[in-house]
């Protein structure tokens, strides 16, 4: 079974980029555009790797990062 990635990133056209790559790498991707989406599928799913962009409307990366932390997540993170 493949890796999943969650992509989250507010411009579209790096969301397509990021996700186009990681999938062909191998990799099974999901997308959010903002802070509250990205939650969400994170509480309802079991990802591998969380790409996430900074600046996001909703809650920012930062804070999106401080959530997850303080719920004891070990998702990988790589802020872009």
């Amino acid at each position: 079974m493949a890796e999943r990635v969650l992509v989250v990133d507010d411009e579209e056209a790096i969301r397509t980029l990021v996700e186009y790559n990681l999938r062909m790498a191998g990799y099974e991707v999901e997308t959010a555009e903002e802070g509250f989406m990205a939650l969400e599928l994170i509480a309802k799913g079991d990802y591998d790797l969380l790409v996430l962009d900074l600046m996001l409307p909703g809650v920012d990366g930062l804070e999106l990062c401080k959530r997850l932390r303080q719920t004891n997540s070990k998702i990988p993170i790589i802020m872009l």
